[in-house]
């Protein structure tokens, strides 16, 4: 008689994920961005780690478990859609952090992808990490091309200028879905979405830093300069560093000034 394996592998890593929990562990909910592509998908996780602590991803949870030291705290888990039990394929990559970010577990055979973080230095350090994953088979176009239409109608009249920093990173986000960027690809939009986050958090504390901005500016020179984009994409992601440009030679128009 021929049984089904795959209700007990999910069983097997739902149990092997619920044992390594205990009374210091912390879950989070994911808060979930972007399109949800079902054939590929991203999460960004920040942390802050006084010490060493292991980070287990599962469905559209992570866990964030205390090793040594003050207990970590989280910051955030944003992902286009919940982590599948199985991947095609899978990558980590350490955006930033004084220590060491290792993965030290993938998520196969139903279990969770687990990164550890090491913090030798004294007090606490914030870390930022990305995991990647996409699973074989055709990639429906049906999703790129309502993403195009969306941006085209964001960008019609004169109210984008209000949402112009959140529409460039959905701009990168898209860029890195659909090409898996890897290695120095994946650095360099990684390294523009992070910097675009802290210029977001200025203007919505009502601040405005000229020198921050060309940082954002200068990374995302090189993004389109130096990335392997598909021809539209990269033609989306110069237009963005135009607007940016404008944006730093003409910020009073946009209800920005410097301070």
């Amino acid at each position: 008689m021929r049984h089904n394996s795959r209700p007990l592998l999910m069983a097997a890593g739902l149990a092997a994920f619920a044992g390594a929990m205990n009374a210091q562990d912390q879950p989070r909910r994911m808060t979930f961005v972007g399109d949800g592509a079902p054939e590929r998908g991203k999460c960004v996780v920040e942390v802050t780690v006084d010490g060493a602590a292991e980070i287990a991803i599962f469905g559209d949870t992570g866990t964030l478990k205390d090793l040594a030291g003050a207990p970590p705290v989280w910051r955030r888990l944003e992902c286009t859609g919940p982590l599948p039990r199985n991947v095609g394929v899978f990558r980590f990559a350490g955006v930033s952090g004084r220590g060491r970010q290792q993965l030290v577990a993938e998520p196969r055979n139903g279990g969770p992808a687990v990164v550890r973080i090491e913090d030798p230095a004294n007090g606490a350090g914030t870390y930022v990490f990305e995991v990647v994953w996409e699973n074989p088979g055709p990639v429906s176009r049906g999703g790129d091309d309502a993403f195009y239409r969306d941006r085209d109608d964001a960008f019609r009249g004169d109210n984008w200028r209000g949402r112009l920093f959140a529409r460039i990173r959905e701009d990168l986000d898209h860029a890195q879905r659909t090409t898996f960027p890897v290695g120095r690809d994946e650095f360099r939009i990684a390294r523009a979405l992070e910097q675009l986050n802290e210029m977001q958090d200025m203007l919505a504390r009502g601040r405005y830093d000229r020198r921050e901005l060309d940082e954002v500016i200068e990374s995302m020179r090189r993004v389109v300069a130096d990335n392997r984009l598909r021809p539209r994409d990269r033609d989306i992601l110069n237009d963005d560093l135009n607007r940016l440009q404008d944006f730093r030679d003409r910020s009073r128009d946009y209800g920005v000034r410097d301070r």
